[in-house]
């Protein structure tokens, strides 16, 4: 019976807390928020230039060490999978920049040393949920890998040039392009959905991980065109970014990772 006291007023007083947390999120953006965020992310870039851009320099090594690995291990189909799997796992890696936005806003100097080893206020909640973004990742990729033997076959890998070719001048190309997309865009959409809020409230609060994705995809559907606004912002300056050999993450990363501390600040 103590037990089961205890079992109930543990979910009265989670009950209670989520209402408490609901009740002062914003559900209804203006669409032109998302380039406020950018101004604000631009902002906090600019102040104290070397951490930010350190960190994105950081960013641009694993980027660009990953696909050298690829490539050396004959993994390389599974390069474009991996980018778009970048995409789901970005706000984990943002969290350093998360912190300097914060800090800056309560008036204080950040260290890049301080931005690299962050301490959320959540503990390990927010490792629980990279966890989740890693296995969406993993997911992702082996669904590409599927989706290919589903259109070729068990035929290898034809190396960038020759998959370019067959995705643009076949019907199975074209086919596989379609239903990539889709699947991907499922992926994505879902990941975007549970983290674009979800780790900056827990590197900012004491909240499970659990209340943290599903508030966040609460205020991604209650804000549903401004955030398609800032996903598609997200998209083109990553593809950019790829365009550039992943040097523009320099200053992309950065600059994404502020901007969205602010998207949080702004629905908060």
């Amino acid at each position: 019976m103590a037990k089961d006291d205890r079992s109930a007023r543990y979910l009265s007083e989670l009950s209670g807390i989520e209402e408490t947390m609901n009740a002062k999120w914003q559900r209804h953006l203006p669409v032109g928020a998302p380039f406020d965020w950018l101004r604000q992310g631009w902002r906090d870039l600019v102040r104290q230039p070397f951490t930010s851009l350190a960190y994105g320099l950081v960013v641009f090594l694993i980027a660009f060490g990953t696909v050298l690995i690829l490539f050396r291990s004959g993994l390389d189909y599974l390069l474009f999978p991996a980018l778009a799997g970048v995409l789901i796992v970005a706000p984990l890696f943002a969290a350093g920049l998360y912190i300097k936005s914060r800090t800056l806003a309560a008036g204080g100097r950040v260290t890049l040393r301080a931005m690299l080893g962050v301490r959320p206020l959540a503990g390990k909640q927010v490792f629980f949920t990279g966890m989740v973004l890693c296995m969406l990742m993993l997911l992702w990729m082996r669904a590409a890998v599927i989706i290919y033997a589903l259109f070729f076959g068990v035929n290898p890998f034809p190396g960038l040039n020759g998959i370019t070719r067959l995705l643009l001048t076949t019907p199975e190309g074209w086919g596989m392009l379609v239903v990539g997309f889709s699947v991907g865009a499922l992926f994505a959409g879902f990941a975007f959905a549970i983290s674009v809020f979800s780790i900056p409230m827990l590197l900012d609060e004491r909240v499970d991980a659990f209340t943290a994705m599903g508030v966040s995809a609460a205020m991604v559907w209650n804000n549903m065109q401004p955030l398609m606004v800032w996903g598609a912002i997200v998209l083109a300056l990553f593809a950019a970014s790829v365009l550039t050999g992943f040097v523009g993450l320099i200053v992309v990363f950065p600059l994404l990772g502020h901007a969205t501390w602010h998207a949080y600040k702004a629905v908060r």
